[in-house]
């Protein structure tokens, strides 16, 4: 605002400068004053050189869209994101992958030597044979009882030993299952897999080590085929993005080759450090070229309701005060202080000082700005 306030100022002397000394060397030069101020008003007389040199117009009001830049940064879809963890403790006997490895789903990322794991298979295999003698039993139950040869409370005992026995090997193999994943070479050795298709975006973990935390990472494989671009709108501006906005994406790292989207994501809540409120826009990354944490500069083409709507150039500025010249009637003007808001290249939004259809003077003010 103050470097284009003092552009303003420069501008307008220039311009007078080579107006005034147009007129000191032009040989037909009028004796009529080039304007009168009388009490703030000022009017241009008839023969004035400057009636040739101003333009007028009235001012439109209504909505118009601002620009608002936005710092903001690439990071990965959260719901892309997965955790590999060791569901038993034990030691890295093997690891299969290196960072920023890409894998695919279901790969073997690294083995894991449990005596845990080896007592999970030792209960499951037990429990399936368990099952398959009650099973028999059962089966010789009935051909007793059907032949006359037994009572009924014997066949209802080896069914309910069966039952338990079918209980007991769902319970162990649903542990089994539950350990995230297969049976290595060895009994006591198991497989952790990936989750998912991706990047090992974090490894925290290195062969011979001892995992003696189930809840601690030892990886992460991140899907970056879809990617966030994180604006963090200022407190004052948030209301201005909303969901389905416009985004043009201004990349540091390629500021040559801006990216389009659509504003996808709106936090509810404003970060307690920052005072800021995060939006995101989601992009597809089919080629890997946006990378999490690169820096961006997002524009959002945000709506701004009411004021009035002038040219740059019918501002004047006057120490530290913005004005307009306003026609009271044909050819007479008076100075009128506004208060600026929104800025672009060509146009200020005046919140207050003028209304919509004021007639004002958008090119050669600086004439009469003294």
């Amino acid at each position: 605002m103050r470097s284009r306030s003092l552009l303003r100022r420069a501008g307008g002397c220039t311009v007078l400068l080579l107006f005034v000394a147009a007129c000191h060397h032009a040989p037909d030069a009028p004796s009529a004053p080039m304007f009168t101020d009388d009490h703030g008003q000022l009017t241009i007389p008839a023969g004035s050189p400057l009636r040739s040199h101003l333009a007028v117009q009235p001012v439109g009001g209504g909505d118009a869209a601002a620009v608002i830049e936005l710092p903001a940064a690439v990071e990965a879809d959260p719901a892309r994101v997965a955790n590999v963890l060791a569901p038993l403790t034990g030691r890295i006997v093997a690891l299969k992958v290196r960072l920023g490895e890409h894998v695919r789903q279901g790969q073997v990322l690294a083995i894991l030597a449990s005596g845990d794991f080896a007592q999970a298979k030792s209960d499951a295999e037990k429990a399936r044979d368990t099952e398959a003698l009650a099973m028999k039993a059962l089966e010789r139950a009935r051909g007793v009882q059907e032949a006359g040869g037994s009572a009924v409370k014997d066949l209802e005992a080896a069914q309910s030993a069966y039952n338990q026995a079918a209980s007991e090997t769902t319970r162990a193999e649903a542990r089994l299952a539950a350990l995230n994943g297969t049976a290595g070479g060895r009994s006591r050795e198991l497989a952790l897999t990936a989750p998912q298709s991706g990047v090992i975006t974090n490894l925290a973990v290195g062969a011979g080590a001892q995992v003696g935390d189930p809840t601690a990472t030892l990886m992460t494989v991140t899907n970056l085929d879809r990617v966030f671009v994180t604006a963090n709108v200022d407190e004052s501006d948030i209301g201005k993005a909303q969901t389905g906005t416009a985004a043009d994406i201004i990349l540091t790292a390629d500021p040559s080759h801006p990216l389009h989207g659509k504003v996808s994501e709106i936090d509810a809540v404003v970060q307690p450090d920052t005072r800021r409120q995060k939006v995101r826009i989601a992009l597809p990354n089919p080629d890997g070229r946006l990378l999490p944490n690169m820096y961006a500069t997002v524009r959002l083409a945000a709506p701004q309701a009411g004021g009035v709507f002038v040219p740059q150039s019918a501002l004047l500025m006057n120490n530290d005060t913005v004005s307009v010249l306003v026609e009271v009637r044909p050819w007479v003007f008076q100075r009128r202080p506004v208060q600026i808001g929104d800025e672009t290249d060509a146009d200020a939004r005046v919140l207050s000082g003028l209304r919509p259809g004021d007639r004002v003077v958008v090119r050669g003010g600086v004439l009469l700005n003294d």
